[in-house]
């Protein structure tokens, strides 16, 4: 089961976003629909989006259209900056880095950390 945390910084304007587990389409259907509460009341051209996916799993084959449903739906609401966070995983970080160039989401940022 996948969870997700999102919050605001309309200081720094950053939208905050920590990911969590191996999300089903039911998942994603619900992140998706709290993003775009937390987006609603605000103008995404001026805030940075932060994804937290170092507690991320790989997504399975049949969700991975929702996903890049989600990636295509970041690209048109036009953030300044996407970040995604992961942990040293070569698979997810592939997997995020082509649903990115299939978007055209050209502004994306994947930093990949190691932990001890």
């Amino acid at each position: 089961m996948g969870k997700f945390i999102l919050n605001t910084d309309s200081v720094k304007k950053i939208i905050n976003v920590e990911l969590d587990g191996t999300f089903s389409e039911e998942d994603g259907i619900k992140s998706i629909q709290a993003y775009q509460q937390t987006i609603n009341p605000i103008t995404p051209a001026d805030y940075e989006l932060h994804f937290d996916c170092r507690k991320l799993n790989v997504t399975a084959p049949n969700v991975v259209p929702l996903l890049e449903g989600c990636f295509i739906m970041i690209k048109k609401d036009g953030f300044a900056k996407v970040i995604l966070t992961l942990e040293n995983n070569p698979i997810l970080k592939m997997q995020l880095a082509r649903l990115g160039r299939k978007s055209g989401l050209d502004n994306l940022e994947i930093i990949s950390t190691v932990t001890a």
